[in-house]
């Protein structure tokens, strides 16, 4: 926890009299987080993250969380003796690789992060994508990035069908916080894995929600200079995406923040999830704390 007993009242009731036109401005907007990485995994910052998820439902803005959870998958597999393969930057996953995928991203990680939201004094209801049958998925076809001709199969990874938010605005609509895991159904009741940047971006587009926020470990989108860009235009990412700027794990981050952003999401914040608070000091505050997409 930061100290604040250094700061007067008086600077106190600045802090929070400054958050005022924010709270007015997106209260009763839907804002879809993405947690992942550092956030998530150091215990500081994951009650920190709690808090904040809990503050904006309070001030009624509607949060709606949707969860990767890469590092626990690795680490329950390893207790297994399976080893992670990956092409492209995708997890080829098996049927037994599958299984173990649910019952932690399911299971454990959606759990503690419910408990973590309600030990803050909110609401929080677990959801994957077959409660509700919010996410139907199909397997997803992995064209080579070197051959266009070529096709990698990577098992039960799906590329999302449709998404019915029909469950997520029920919850939304009670006082409820959802907090969803990526995993998808598809026709024949079979179970897919799906990158949950992805989710996050599409599920920000169906609910037509104000913001995208994804927390990474980065502190956004650097240039070829490692210096952080804090304002992007769609255009400007595109440029970055053909010279080569924007690659490895940041690609499914941004390709998918852009899609949100080109389909009617007003703003994406791709946020440094290191940063105590990082969540609130992005939406409340007008300080940059990452890199914002503009969707135009």
């Amino acid at each position: 926890m930061t100290d604040t007993r250094s700061i007067t009242p008086r600077e106190k009731a600045e802090i929070l009299a400054q958050a005022l036109p924010y709270i007015r401005k997106f209260h009763g907007k839907t804002m879809v987080i993405k947690y992942g990485g550092n956030a998530m995994t150091d215990p500081e910052l994951q009650a920190d993250f709690a808090e904040d998820v809990v503050l904006l439902k309070l001030v009624g803005i509607n949060p709606v969380v949707v969860h990767g959870g890469g590092p626990q998958i690795e680490n329950a597999l390893n207790r297994l003796g399976k080893k992670g393969e990956f092409i492209q930057g995708m997890r080829v996953t098996d049927a037994e690789t599958m299984e173990v995928v649910e019952w932690v991203l399911g299971g454990e990680v959606q759990q503690d992060i419910v408990g973590l939201i309600n030990q803050a004094g909110g609401k929080a209801v677990g959801l994957t994508g077959r409660d509700g049958a919010m996410i139907r998925a199909q397997k997803l076809k992995m064209i080579d990035s070197k051959d266009p001709s070529k096709e990698h199969d990577v098992g039960q990874v799906g590329d999302i069908v449709s998404i019915d938010p029909g469950v997520v605005r029920a919850l939304q609509d009670d006082a409820f916080i959802p907090v969803i895991s990526p995993i998808g159904f598809g026709e024949n009741n079979e179970s897919f894995n799906i990158n949950a940047d992805v989710v996050a971006g599409k599920l920000a587009s169906v609910l037509s929600a104000e913001k995208l926020v994804l927390l990474t470990n980065t502190p956004g989108v650097l240039d070829k200079a490692g210096n952080l860009l804090t304002d992007l235009s769609a255009r400007a990412i595109d440029e970055m995406f053909a010279d080569g700027t924007i690659h490895g794990g940041m690609l499914p981050k941004i390709s998918s923040a852009l899609d949100a952003a080109k389909s009617g999401v007003h703003s994406v914040h791709i946020i440094d999830g290191r940063v105590p608070h990082a969540l609130l000091l992005e939406i409340l505050t007008d300080q940059a704390f990452g890199t914002m997409i503009r969707s135009h």
